[in-house]
């Protein structure tokens, strides 16, 4: 009988010093650590990491004020770093380690080019960080784990139709203002948009290109410098992005050839819609970075609540936006383009 107290008596006094101290897990199970051990627990407001091509683009811009937007309505946080340029893989690597130091639970990342940073990528997920890619495809496509982004490749090849339309009979002497090569958008819009015209990949229809990093200055002097070339040749001028194709338009613009030649853009921001509107673009194609970066955020905080990750590509959408359709291809009006653009 003595004995059977003594035991009743130390086992009361465990329970108090659990509850005393409030360590009540100590008391229960003990909490997994090492990688990984932060998913599911939703204690605490939820940091989700941001890291962008460059700071001052307007697509970029776009993306992270919606990207704050939906972190704060979820109660958390949104710390967003970006690259200094469009290719700045070092200052990526940078801004994700950084993001990893602070404690985000997740990254969303538009990677500017993915063999660049894929081993910071792997770095972060070893900590148990969940990396997600936004517009950009990384490659291979699973080094993250899942992808929210336009398909580039249809966003080129609904441009490229539109353009092949409007020519008609007219043999296409084309000048391609491209992106970094190296980067999976820039290849993916570009064979997407030869795809639409229906020409291969070393056309010789292709009378010009240039590397323009998305860039509206460098866009204009690369256009500039071709048009020395080729002349008043051209007849049609694909561009990565609007900024690329505001550049362009600036350059036709200086020696008279805007009446003659379709210029053509990707990126569907309120500027470009107006552009559109006003005769500089004969379209441009819409994403929606808005539900990009709302649909990546939502992902982070789900699993730093729940450990659920999310997997595979989601297409975020593309619209053609012109005031001049043609036969046979959807698309909306700049009325309808001021009304959604970039949501």
């Amino acid at each position: 009988m003595k004995s059977t107290g003594i035991r009743r008596s130390t086992a009361a006094l465990s329970a108090l010093a659990c509850v005393g101290a409030l360590v009540l897990s100590a008391c229960t199970t003990t909490k997994k650590s090492g990688p990984g051990s932060d998913a599911g627990d939703s204690s605490g407001p939820v940091k989700v990491g941001l890291v962008t091509k460059t700071e001052t683009n307007p697509y970029f811009v776009k993306l992270r004020e919606s990207a704050k937007a939906a972190a704060e309505a979820k109660g958390g946080s949104l710390i967003a770093l970006a690259g200094k340029f469009d290719g700045d893989n070092e200052g990526q690597v940078t801004a994700i380690e950084n993001l990893v130091q602070q404690g985000v639970k997740g990254i969303l990342i538009t990677p500017s080019n993915s063999a660049g940073v894929l081993g910071a990528i792997k770095q972060a997920q070893d900590k148990g960080v969940v990396v997600i890619a936004l517009d950009t495809q990384t490659e291979p496509a699973d080094a993250v784990a899942a992808t929210y982004a336009t398909d580039n490749e249809n966003a080129g090849k609904l441009i490229g139709q539109y353009v092949k339309a409007r020519l008609g009979d007219t043999k296409p002497q084309l000048v391609m203002m491209d992106l970094d090569p190296s980067a999976s958008v820039g290849k993916q819009r570009h064979n997407g948009f030869l795809e639409g015209m229906g020409l291969p990949l070393n056309t010789p229809d292709i009378i010009g290109s240039a590397l323009t990093q998305g860039d509206q200055t460098k866009a204009q002097q690369a256009m500039e410098n071709l048009l020395q070339r080729v002349g008043g040749q051209v007849n049609a001028v694909y561009n990565i992005n609007e900024p690329a194709a505001r550049g362009a338009y600036q350059a036709l613009k200086e020696k008279g050839l805007t009446g003659k030649v379709l210029v053509g853009a990707i990126d569907g921001g309120c500027q470009g819609v107006q552009n559109v509107k006003d005769g500089l673009f004969v379209g441009t194609v819409m994403q929606f970075p808005k539900k990009m970066a709302e649909d990546g955020v939502n992902a982070i905080v789900d699993y730093a609540r729940s450990g659920k990750k999310p997997s595979g590509f989601i297409d975020t959408g593309a619209t053609l936006i012109t005031d001049k359709p043609v036969p046979g291809l959807e698309s909306k009006d700049t009325a309808w383009g001021a009304q959604n653009c970039w949501g």
